[in-house]
């Protein structure tokens, strides 16, 4: 059980890390950055942490689990932030892709 908790911790903070990076490289791009600008950068060294919070991810997950998680994570709370803080429209195909992506976390997580 202890695997399948850190495996989660390691998940989720490397999830966190990416969403950062996701969002100072989106205000990047909405602000018309350069590619070298500071934003970006931040950017990039937030992806380059979060390979280090997934490597632990990994090694108390399968990659399937590790994945799926990630990419579960990663999805809803891109799509609050795109629609709360920079006003995107989600549509029923989007609730349904984060509909998607709750089922698979539960069809893949395993307790044992």
């Amino acid at each position: 059980m202890d695997h399948i908790v850190f495996g989660f911790a390691f998940t989720f903070v490397t999830a966190l890390v990416v969403i950062a990076g996701d969002y100072v490289l989106k205000l990047a791009a909405d602000g018309n950055q350069p590619m070298w600008s500071g934003l970006v950068m931040l950017g990039v060294v937030l992806y380059g942490i979060s390979a280090f919070f997934w490597f632990y991810a990994m090694q108390h997950f399968t990659l399937a689990q590790a994945g799926v998680a990630y990419s579960m994570l990663t999805l809803i709370a891109l799509a609050l932030i795109g629609a709360l803080h920079f006003g995107e429209t989600l549509h029923a195909r989007e609730y349904a892709g984060l509909g998607c992506a709750l089922l698979a976390m539960v069809l893949m997580s395993r307790l044992a």
